[in-house]
């Protein structure tokens, strides 16, 4: 993203400025009219197949009667049906929205009513249980499309089948065709094109608005500063409720005319990248440190005949990793030994991961600790992080293969401004910058200031080179009875980093000092457990098994010598639950709900201060 970024910028912009979705579908359906669009399973949509589809949903949507602004909440797994309707909805001017599956029908009702949907589109009986006591709050109400027609409501004329009102769509656009060309064409670059809920940790989720020109404009940018080519596969396993992948998935997908796979079920990714082998790939920081305790384990498990070798490459590529993560050269002899090791030992590794094609992996949406992209980085996998949010339309810095700092999350990709405030919060402008928050009467309200700027909630810093570090959200900042200022995300990074460990919150704020709570991997944690020959390994019996408390107790020795004083652990627990978003204490972004663990383990906190 080097020398000149004024170019880089007119460029992105003179592009975005003339794209909407409807138009970029259009030219795949006829430059690459029998190219794979979207495959699932066995079966594969071309991008004729997947226009052909979208314009008969099109035409069937408008026959429910959405219209141009309304919204349409749809709750579904990634398949192609949401695709097609997405796609469908924007072509009428409507504005979709993706609701995580896992919400309650609490937290259902909140966005149902606060959209105003006037269309809801729906997979299944689970989804509808969860909505049908919410139905009677929608008085502009349209119709409920279901995908699995046998869960359709009998006697109730709101629901409707996802293939009834393709047919019905189809017969309409097959009698008059000219009905949806002449339609798509009024929708243009400054419309939006979603919404987007944020997660929720801190309060109710807000509507973030995007247009087409954000959404094309962070395609173009971030294909610019990690370009891959046309038609090359791609894998969709985030929840389309999440920014990473709607922008991956849905936006530069149609920029780059991709060949999506759907992976429905995220436990199943992994076999999918050895299957499919893309050449870029966005993972939260779950997805690489699950990887990451994998390859500790297969490594363990090799006779030292063959780990010795491993580890030695491991050593080689990681030491060259370090000195391109720092922003130093790598001298040309350790250049020459890092690229024979990575050709000998490590590429038939990552071969049989499926990650050797991989020119671009990135990670986002959370900290991610630097022991985890440098023990990757030693295995020729260079992790790189981004930051953004559902605001900035996903990623508004990055870190490129080229040019990237471990531990930073990059700079700010062509034409973003950033500045600091006096407290560190990150301010950013520039056109990835969203249209604004839904309001509860159906307008869109700006949430920047006279000159344009977004305020984050982040806290970072700025080095000369302009590399963002994020050192934590303004609202989670511990302050301890002291008055210390403490980021709790370091602490829990450097404590998940263990593979024992899947989530932990650091605690201290009113208190004096910080502790910790700890729920441990329950997919890794009882592996660990058999490789060291315990008898139990059940998560509930883990909890308290005196090899276990020893492990931890290490590694919370060894983290509080990289920490502060004022940030060390002095103390922690270690919980029976396993959090995760169904269980309450992660949003479906698996961000911690740090009131709701305050509030849920309020008696066994408190233990933890008994003696001060």
């Amino acid at each position: 993203m080097g020398a000149s970024l004024a170019d880089l910028e007119a460029q992105c912009q003179s592009r975005a400025d003339k794209l909407t979705l409807p138009l970029l579908l259009k030219r795949n359906a006829e430059e690459y009219a029998g190219a794979p669009a979207l495959t699932a399973g066995d079966s594969t949509l071309t991008w004729a197949q997947l226009r052909e589809r979208i314009a008969a949903l099109t035409r069937g949507l408008a026959a429910l009667g959405l219209k141009r602004s309304e919204r349409m909440m749809i709750m579904m797994s990634s398949r192609p049906e949401h695709w097609i309707i997405d796609h469908a909805a924007v072509h009428l001017g409507a504005i979709p929205c993706t609701a995580y599956q896992t919400l309650s029908t609490e937290q259902v009702s909140y966005v149902a009513r606060h959209s105003g949907a006037t269309v809801v589109v729906l997979e299944g009986a689970d989804e509808i249980a969860r909505w049908q006591p919410v139905l009677e709050t929608l008085p502009a109400l349209k119709g409920v499309i279901v995908i699995d027609a046998s869960a359709v409501p009998q006697g109730d004329d709101r629901f409707f089948s996802f293939a009834e009102l393709e047919v019905q769509g189809r017969q309409l656009h097959q009698a008059n065709p000219n009905v949806f060309e002449d339609g798509w064409r009024t929708v243009r670059p400054e419309d939006p094109i979603a919404m987007m809920y944020t997660s929720g940790t801190t309060g109710d989720p807000k509507g973030v608005v995007l247009s087409h020109r954000n959404a094309f404009y962070e395609a173009i940018a971030v294909d610019l500063a990690a370009p891959v080519p046309m038609q090359v596969p791609s894998v969709a396993y985030l929840p389309l409720a999440h920014i990473a992948e709607r922008e991956l998935g849905f936006y530069r997908a149609l920029y780059k005319a991709l060949h999506i796979h759907i992976c429905a079920d995220p436990t199943g990714v992994v076999p999918l990248l050895a299957k499919v082998r893309p050449p870029a790939f966005f993972g939260v920081p779950r997805v690489w440190e699950k990887l990451a305790a994998g390859l500790r384990a297969k490594v363990g498990a090799l006779e030292p005949a063959q780990r010795e070798p491993l580890l030695a490459a491991h050593a080689v590529a990681l030491e060259a990793f370090r000195l391109e993560g720092a922003g130093k050269a790598v001298p040309p002899e350790l250049a020459q030994r890092a690229a024979e090791a990575d050709a000998k030992v490590l590429k038939p590794l990552r071969r049989m991961i499926g990650l050797d094609a991989l020119q671009w992996a990135s990670s986002g949406s959370a900290p991610i600790p630097v022991e985890v992209l440098e023990y990757l980085g030693g295995f020729g996998i260079k992790v790189l992080e981004v930051w953004g949010m559902s605001e900035t339309t996903g990623c508004a810095t990055i870190n490129t293969a080229e040019d990237f700092r471990v531990g930073a999350v990059g700079r700010a990709i062509p034409g973003l401004q950033i500045r600091l405030a006096s407290d560190g919060e990150i301010f950013v402008r520039g056109p990835v910058v969203f249209l604004g928050y839904l309001a509860a009467n159906g307008q869109i309200v700006s949430a920047v200031d006279s000159e344009g700027w977004l305020a984050t909630g982040d806290i970072g810093t700025l080095d000369a080179d302009g590399y963002l570090t994020i050192t934590d959200r303004k609202k989670e900042l511990l302050i301890t009875s002291s008055g210390k200022n403490i980021a709790p995300t370091k602490i829990e990074g450097l404590l998940r980093a263990h593979p024992l460990i899947a989530q932990a919150i650091a605690i201290g704020d009113g208190w004096p000092y910080v502790t910790a709570l700890i729920s441990l991997d329950a997919e890794i944690a009882p592996v660990w457990a058999k490789g060291r020959g315990l008898s139990t390994q059940s998560i509930a019996d883990l909890v308290s098994e005196p090899t276990v408390r020893a492990e931890i107790e290490a590694l919370v020795a060894s983290i509080n010598t990289r920490l502060s004083r004022a940030e060390q652990v002095k103390s922690f627990a270690v919980v029976s639950e396993v959090w995760t978003p169904a269980t309450g204490q992660l949003t479906p972004t698996l961000k911690l709900k740090r009131r709701v663990i305050l509030q849920q383990y309020a008696e066994r906190i408190a233990t933890l201060y008994a003696n001060t």
